[in-house]
């Protein structure tokens, strides 16, 4: 007997369960039909973010940036690029800091761009500065082994 993963639609924000020996990649919600990845990150407005990081399962990355920022408009398309490769394993978010400044603000984001990874709803890792798409995939992936490491320590 298998288990189920949440996995929140990027679409309309309906949490789906997944059957955990199922491919998570070629799901579809089972509200309104859309694909539960498309290997692209997902644009958040406050309600998204908070959906996608507080109910699903698998673990969310999340680039806060602005579109006045240099740095954030060069990271954006190794961020893109790292989508294609991490999920579904992990979802990609964008929050656009100058939209969504009450979730930045709470969130304490001092500089941008600066990546969270969140996982069961916690913050399990941020970092700040552009990276490329190496080093996004490497730092996230780092990041869930180092925390798995240490809830396996516990």
């Amino acid at each position: 007997m298998s288990g189920n993963r949440q996995i929140v639609c990027p679409g309309c924000g309906a949490t789906n369960r997944v059957p955990t020996d199922k491919p998570a990649g070629v799901g579809k919600c089972g509200k309104c039909g859309n694909a539960l990845f498309n290997g692209k990150p997902l644009d958040a407005d406050a309600g998204m973010f908070s959906r996608q990081t507080g109910r699903s399962d698998i673990p969310v990355l999340v680039d806060v940036w602005a579109p006045w920022c240099g740095p954030c408009r060069m990271m954006a398309p190794s961020f893109e690029a790292a989508a294609a490769i991490l999920e579904p394993e992990m979802r990609l978010l964008k929050l656009n800091s100058e939209v969504e400044q009450g979730v930045a603000g709470r969130l304490a984001i001092r500089g941008i761009p600066t990546m969270l990874l969140y996982l069961e709803g916690s913050e399990i890792g941020r970092i700040s500065g552009a990276m490329n798409t190496q080093q996004i995939v490497g730092w996230a992936r780092d990041q869930l082994s180092k925390n798995s490491a240490a809830q396996k320590a516990t």
